[in-house]
């Protein structure tokens, strides 16, 4: 039988368990597990038939939500396990539970928090996407989930991830190697994503078909692309004349996510960004959608949420 530990705090437990362990019984009997809660943490084993990715996945949205100070309703919990589940928004601000796509684990992806589930529900009604917050509030992550999905569902016939090479104080000149090998530090984040999600055999017929392509912003110029899903990450060290160019290649029955921070533009000193021109300038157009991630919604290590709290209490 297969078993997995789960970390959990017991102050977390005690909130995600319910009364007498109730959530956790109803888990059992989803997944066909048994959770064993004596130890630190869970552990749960799979019986047959067991899913454990399916039970880990739940855990975690539980999890989540107890970390955010909340106990998922008994509707948001029947939702979590109901597997006809929708997955449509919830406008009361419980974060959507369908599944985005199964990982190269077998491990189910959600929108963890409330501005990752409007994202999601964003993109299922518009064609552009603005995603703007602070850095680890899975904007990337989430952007990449949603094209490869929309490409294994065959909704998307190709994924172009693209990246502004602005160096943050280092020089490209100075790197070694031709241009693909300076430019391949500031795509490693885009790659990273890829491989998590991809099992390396389908990540590399997908890249050598070109079904995915990841490359800098300028290999851009000059096409249209149609039937696509075009993530521009990093947006903030887009000047106003490269978004304009980027937001222009978008051809029939494609969409674009575009993602930055604000706070961390890497530009030479007096250029503006063109993340925050187009977002002003586009403001209202029906089709196009505006996402904005908090602090509070960073999913790094606890800590992240504090010094980025710190530095913004400092300007």
């Amino acid at each position: 039988m297969d078993e997995q530990r789960y970390s959990l705090s017991d102050d977390l437990k005690r909130m995600v368990s319910g009364e007498n362990e109730t959530v956790f019984r109803l888990l059992e009997s989803r997944f066909c597990v048994e959770i064993q809660t004596r130890l630190p943490g869970l552990r749960i084993i799979a019986k047959e038939n067991g899913d454990l990715p399916g039970v880990l996945a739940v855990l975690d949205q539980l999890k989540m939500a107890a970390k955010n100070g909340k106990v998922l309703s008994s509707g948001a919990l029947s939702r979590l396990l109901d597997p006809a589940d929708t997955g449509e928004f919830d406008s009361s601000g419980e974060i959507p539970t369908a599944p985005i796509f199964r990982n190269r684990m077998g491990v189910s992806v959600f929108a963890k928090t409330k501005a990752q589930a409007e994202l999601v529900h964003a993109v299922e009604h518009n064609d552009i996407i603005f995603a703007k917050g602070p850095a680890g509030t899975g904007k990337t992550f989430l952007a990449v989930t949603l094209a490869v999905a929309s490409l294994e569902r065959h909704e998307a016939e190709r994924i172009c991830l693209v990246r502004p090479a602005v160096e943050a104080g280092e020089s490209l000149g100075y790197l070694p190697g031709d241009l693909k090998e300076k430019i391949a530090p500031y795509l490693r984040p885009i790659h990273d994503s890829l491989a998590e999600l991809l099992p390396a055999e389908k990540l590399r017929r997908y890249e050598e078909t070109g079904s995915i392509e990841v490359a800098p912003l300028a290999y851009m110029r000059g096409r249209t692309l149609k039937r696509a899903f075009i993530i521009l990450d990093e947006a903030q060290n887009t000047t106003p004349e490269q978004m304009k160019m980027f937001l222009t290649r978008l051809g029939p029955h494609s969409k674009a996510i575009i993602t930055g921070d604000a706070t961390q533009v890497d530009l030479a000193k007096g250029q503006k960004s063109g993340l925050v021109q187009a977002m002003n300038l586009l403001k209202g157009i029906r089709g196009i959608a505006q996402v904005e991630f908090e602090s509070t919604d960073v999913l790094r290590h606890p800590l992240v949420k504090d010094i980025l709290k710190a530095y913004e209490g400092s300007s």
